[in-house]
């Protein structure tokens, strides 16, 4: 059986049920409190592999190399499985990599990394004492970090006449999608992308709109970031 305190020390596929679309950080952000005279710095980053977020760790640990204490954790992923991942380094076991990642797991975020690094400031805070203090660190980053979605999306051709292009063009933008080139020739060639979920919808008004003449050809099918809808 694997303890808790081993379990942070690796990696843990979890199955998690989650919608396929899920929040991820649009940014890196950092954030500092001070707490009896410790400084704890949370810097938190977007991240998409588990090689992603082992360099963003890298790179932090290198920034603060006169630290006390450098804390990862992680989560990578989203949909059925998550990565996760976190890290005591060296504060007594459990009372620094668990709670910045419960507070990850807390915030519904995916693929994103969080390193608090910790200078010491002369007064030991004790093992509840470090808990809160890690806890409110990573707390203070998670709030301040501006959120996309990472969903699924079509890309997608449709060849459509010239009369129907302006009405187009305007059920694109009313079902959420997005234009991405026009090819111009004896029709008009579209490339468009619409969340997975959305399409459907598309389909169907573009069916209505051209009496049923009409149809866009999925491409491809991939991962986006997507920031909302306006």
């Amino acid at each position: 059986m694997i303890s808790p305190e081993s379990a942070l020390s690796g990696f843990e596929r979890l199955n998690y049920t989650v919608s396929m679309a899920y929040p991820v950080p649009a940014s890196e952000v950092r954030r500092e409190i001070v707490v009896q005279g410790s400084r704890f710095i949370a810097t938190l980053s977007p991240a998409s592999s588990v090689g992603e977020a082992k360099a963003f760790v890298t790179r932090i640990r290198s920034e603060f190399d006169d630290a006390t204490h450098n804390v990862p954790a992680y989560l990578v992923g989203g949909g059925n499985s998550i990565m996760e991942h976190a890290s005591d380094d060296g504060e007594p076991s459990g009372t620094a990599g668990r709670p910045a990642l419960a507070v990850l797991r807390g915030s519904g975020l995916g693929d994103v990394a969080v390193v608090v690094t910790r200078y010491f400031g002369g007064t030991k805070l004790g093992t509840g004492g470090l808990v809160r203090a890690y806890t409110q660190a990573v707390q203070e980053v998670v709030a301040a970090v501006p959120r996309a979605e990472k969903v699924l999306a079509h890309v997608a051709l449709l060849v459509a006449p010239y009369a129907l292009l302006e009405r187009i063009r305007l059920l694109v933008a009313s079902q959420n999608g997005e234009l991405i080139a026009e090819d111009f020739a004896a029709d008009v060639t579209l490339t468009l992308r619409f969340r997975v979920d959305d399409f459907p919808a598309f389909e169907a008004n573009l069916q209505e709109l051209s009496a049923g003449r009409l149809e866009a050809e999925i491409m491809e099918t991939s991962e986006i970031l997507y920031k909302g809808r306006e």
